[in-house]
């Protein structure tokens, strides 16, 4: 496919998948506007979720290495029918639309585009951590994740991830006289936590932390850890009011309420029309039991980063929320965003499927590879090949286990001369698995016995190594591959330079302009009355 078709059927709202078959440091560093990252590694972890129908046209690129054609090839083999290279690859793309840095850059371009829009109004850091010393009338909502908010928190902060913002804030905040002051790490989650409050008509003054928990840290003021101040579980008392004002912002962005009918065509559809079904509750909530078919997405993640769930631009997306609140606000963010996303009748399904589906994946292949126990691999002379991502190799490994990338194997497992068994693991096994096939080729059992070198396998993976008792390695590391499978990023954790906090906030305040020269984000700003 070129690459103006593709920009061509971007810009029409047609459905297509554009996949980066790089690790996603590369990645990071330059990729079209609607890119997602699927590294070798991530193909059969991910390929079904992101990528529901299998007749979906799907089009790979890269940067010339020769991963698109791996990545292409793998979606074939799990039941793609319409995969495409695409013409050029990266530098191809070049030539004709703007590349962007970073992650998760259209849910970030959108909310930098929100806040120049409707002019969203934030105080910066000496003027917040004044407030906060002088003990005004204010409320601190953080609306990130609970993990991130967990890790690093400003003085105050009480946790309320943005989908729960609207259905909670009434009750939080009962006094129309205090301020409320919204934070995240950077920018993107502040804007919209912000904006979506005054969506609802919160009557207070509500105001983003400029620059969220990286401006406070660029001013020399101190973070808290470890704090679990989060709001109360259970249905708020002003539900209603709640509901009143997220069906009142959701007609206004013209959002859907749907009927189980519709969800019955649309399911009947899905083989010609890309369904994803998503629930947008907390995870806790959605493993007490949801409607069938339902993944979990809380809504405030799934805004902020959509391409985590999402591939397939010009797909249809039903939201699910037994109070309607949190699926009303954020398919509102969605539609925005040039999404088709409706929101289900609560009604209209039971929330009668408990605990958390397995991810869809396909099975393991059929190669003759053989798996071992822990004991039996701490009894062998062996060659351990980790595969698994390297921010958990870091933090501990078999000891002796080299880190080799999946993309990496032709250059980085060892040699012929080499010729003790492979041993691969991964966190659970499970990557290990589907990657055995391709860390010796001739592995299926005859040519093994041929070549002399066994490959398998460790069953259940370094988890089962622990829960054997074995020790892990946490000092000694063997980088056989660079660690490009992550993209550090300098909002997360506490061991972000000065110079990349910065950096990371001058790029997030030119993404108007530069999606504004792409051209082809389909976006529409919603202000409020």
């Amino acid at each position: 496919m070129t690459p103006s078709e593709l920009r061509r059927r971007w810009r029409d709202g047609e459905e297509v998948a554009l996949f980066d078959a790089r690790e996603e440091g590369p990645f990071a560093e330059a990729h079209p506007f609607f890119a997602v990252s699927l590294p070798p590694s991530q193909v059969e972890l991910r390929a079904y979720d992101l990528v529901p129908r299998r007749s979906a046209p799907i089009v790979v690129y890269d940067a010339g290495e020769g991963l698109a054609e791996r990545v292409a090839g793998r979606l074939r083999d799990l039941g793609y029918t319409d995969v495409s290279l695409l013409e050029g690859g990266l530098a191809g793309y070049a030539r004709e639309g703007q590349l962007f840095r970073d992650v998760n850059v259209p849910s970030k371009s959108f909310g930098e585009l929100v806040e120049s829009t409707c002019h969203t109004p934030s105080l910066s850091a000496p003027e917040v951590k004044a407030l906060i010393d002088e003990g005004a009338n204010i409320a601190v909502l953080d609306v990130r994740r609970f993990e991130e908010f967990r890790t690093m928190s400003i003085p105050k902060g009480l946790n309320v991830p943005n989908a729960e913002l609207t259905l909670r804030v009434f009750d939080l905040v009962p006094s129309p006289d205090t301020l409320v002051i919204v934070n995240c790490a950077g920018r993107t989650r502040s804007i919209i936590g912000t904006q979506t409050l005054i969506n609802a008509g919160l009557p207070n003054r509500v105001a983003a932390l400029r620059n969220g928990t990286i401006g406070w840290t660029l001013e020399g003021y101190g973070l808290e850890s470890g704090q679990t101040r989060t709001f109360p579980s259970g249905a708020p008392s002003s539900a209603a009011r709640a509901k009143a004002a997220a069906s009142r912002w959701a007609a206004r962005v013209g959002v859907r309420t749907i009927d189980r009918a519709t969800l019955d065509t649309w399911i009947a559809e899905r083989d010609s029309h890309t369904l994803y079904q998503l629930d947008v509750r907390t995870p806790a909530e959605h493993a007490a039991g949801h409607p069938s078919g339902f993944r979990s997405a809380p809504g405030g993640q799934l805004v902020q980063a959509t391409d985590e769930w999402i591939a397939v631009r010009g797909a249809r997306i039903v939201l699910f929320d037994v109070a309607g609140v949190r699926a009303q606000m954020t398919a509102s963010w969605l539609a925005q965003m040039g999404w088709d996303a409706v929101v289900i009748d609560p009604g209209a399904v039971a929330a009668d499927e408990t605990g958390v589906a397995p991810p869809n994946r396909p099975p393991f292949p059929d190669d003759g590879i053989d798996a071992c126990t822990p004991l039996e691999l701490a009894a062998m002379d062996a060659v351990v090949i980790d595969v698994g991502p390297s921010a958990d190799y870091s933090r501990g490994h078999i000891p002796g286990a080299r880190f080799v990338l999946r993309s990496r194997f032709a250059e980085d497992l060892p040699g012929p001369k080499d010729d003790r068994p492979l041993v691969l693991t991964s966190p659970d096994g499970v990557l290990a698995r589907y990657a055995a096939p391709e860390a010796a080729p001739e592995a299926a059992a005859e040519a093994a016995a041929a070549s002399g070198r066994r490959v398998c396998v460790l069953a259940g993976g370094t988890a089962a190594w622990v829960a054997a008792g074995l020790p892990l390695d946490r000092a000694v590391h063997d980088w056989a591959s660079p660690a490009i499978d992550r993209y550090k990023r300098p909002y997360e954790g506490t061991d972000s330079t000065r110079e990349a906090m910065q950096a990371y906030i001058d790029w997030e305040l030119k993404l108007v302009a530069q999606m504004a020269a792409d051209g082809i984000n389909r976006f529409r700003v919603v202000a409020p009355e």
